[in-house]
């Protein structure tokens, strides 16, 4: 579970520090920066995942998960003399134990179930360069830094259990990290106890592939759909293997133990009780066209006692709140999901009803949740199941993003265990009170003209 993301010089953020819950909600006014927040790791998330070892980030193109331009657009008043630095900290799933290296097999030097990770890259002439790379683990830094400007890079470590690094003998200058994450091999060709730096990698990337994202734009539903049996990692920027995804975990819920399968719902019927339960039809199944097909189509009821219809022929909010509840039930336990405008074409009560589904997944799946929306009715019902005691408010993270005169800031909407929200910003979901009173002005005035 990320606990803490902090950024410098990254778009419209100058500076961004930002602690995380179970469930984060970013809202604000549009251009404020809200979405830089998500762009940022899927920034990492990519550049993880890059095949080529020699990007230091990976901007993306048209059909990856983020597409960001090059260095000047992504840096901060897109100045190409700025540095963008971060860190990331984050909880282990189970503790991490690290031998000494000078020891013998069962000595542990330390262990944990914190990490962070740290970073700074910039450009150097036309070519970006990461400047420096740290790991930072039961009160240790362990970190790999340029020395001078001749482009050579050092090893170190202070803090609580600080290592002397033993070069071997006959090698030259060690290089600077890969991508921004990986210390490089030389790293452990040069020395004799630094085998131990490929765990927080690993770490790292584990991290990664553990986030998930789900845009606001959402593809169409179709009248039928075609399945190969792929079991894909999620359900697509758009939501288009939504499909899949339902279908894959059905064959994994079949193949299971009658006895076991008894005792766990089905996939689909998980889906079409929240369905159901946020007030959007009766029932949801999917069903093949004829066997051995592979032909398959959305049925759902809108009503009991209603007729058995396809996806496409009732209500757009089906197809587009589909995609959210699929993703927040696939993807596997401890996951970290990145939910963008999720209340796109949905109805206020929907919009409500989405925040229970995040509360529930996030409390039953150990799922955390970032969302970033506009949805006044999302936010007033994470604060009334505050207000109640279903949530634990120190579990939700809730912030207003503002841009002023170009400045973007970060504002920490303080919950209190009651589900007030003690410093609400003005005009945070416009001027209500103002608009009634416009109406009411308005009003009186037309009945005055009129006699």
């Amino acid at each position: 579970m990320l606990k803490r993301l902090r950024v410098t010089r990254f778009k419209a953020w100058r500076s961004l520090d930002m602690r995380l819950g179970r469930v984060t909600g970013l809202f604000g006014e549009n251009s404020s920066g809200k979405s830089s927040v998500l762009q940022f790791l899927l920034l990492l998330k990519q550049t993880k995942n890059a095949t080529d070892r020699g990007l230091v980030l990976d901007f993306g193109g048209p059909n990856e998960m983020v597409n960001l331009g090059q260095y000047q657009d992504i840096v901060h008043q897109g100045n190409p003399q700025s540095n963008i630095d971060w860190l990331l900290d984050w909880s282990l799933n189970q503790t991490l134990k690290i031998n000494d290296p000078m020891g013998s097999v069962d000595d542990v030097l330390m262990a944990g179930r914190r990490l962070q990770s740290s970073a700074e890259v910039g450009l150097e002439g036309d070519y970006l360069s990461t400047k420096w790379l740290t790991y930072r683990f039961s009160d240790t830094d362990f970190s790999i830094h340029q020395t001078d400007s001749s482009g050579s890079f050092d090893l170190t470590s202070q803090g609580a259990h600080p290592l002397t690094f033993i070069p071997n003998s006959g090698w030259g200058a060690l290089p600077g990290p890969v991508k921004t994450h990986l210390f490089p091999d030389q790293a452990r060709t040069h020395y004799q106890n630094t085998s131990f730096l490929s765990r927080f990698e690993a770490e790292y990337e584990a991290l990664m592939d553990r986030v998930f994202y789900l845009g606001p734009l959402r593809e169409f539903p179709h009248r039928e759909y075609r399945w190969s049996g792929a079991s894909p990692a999620d359900v697509g920027p758009r939501g288009e293997r939504s499909v899949d995804a339902i279908l894959a975990a059905t064959a994994r819920h079949l193949r299971m133990r009658p006895e076991a399968r008894s005792r766990r719902r089905s996939f689909q019927a998980v889906i079409s009780y929240w369905l159901q339960e946020i007030g959007l039809i009766d029932s949801f199944t999917m069903r093949e066209i004829a066997p051995g097909s592979s032909l398959y189509q959305a049925r759902v009821k809108k009503n009991h006692d209603g007729p058995e219809t396809t996806l496409t022929d009732v209500g757009f909010g089906v197809s587009q709140v589909l995609p959210v509840l699929v993703l927040l039930h696939y993807v596997p336990r401890g996951s970290i999901v990145l939910l963008e405008q999720p209340e796109i074409h949905l109805h206020p009560s929907v919009q409500s009803g989405l925040a229970d589904v995040m509360l529930a997944v996030a409390r039953r799946r150990e799922v955390q949740i970032i969302v970033e929306s506009h949805s006044e009715h999302l936010l007033r019902r994470l604060q009334r199941r505050a207000a109640e005691g279903s949530v634990r408010w120190s579990e939700l993270k809730l912030y207003f993003v503002s841009n002023d005169d170009g400045e973007t800031k970060l504002n920490d909407l303080k919950l209190n265990r009651w589900g007030q929200i003690e410093n609400w910003p003005d005009h945070f979901f416009g001027d209500e009170m103002g608009e009634i009173a416009a109406i009411g002005k308005a009003s009186l005035q037309r009945r005055i003209d009129s006699e």
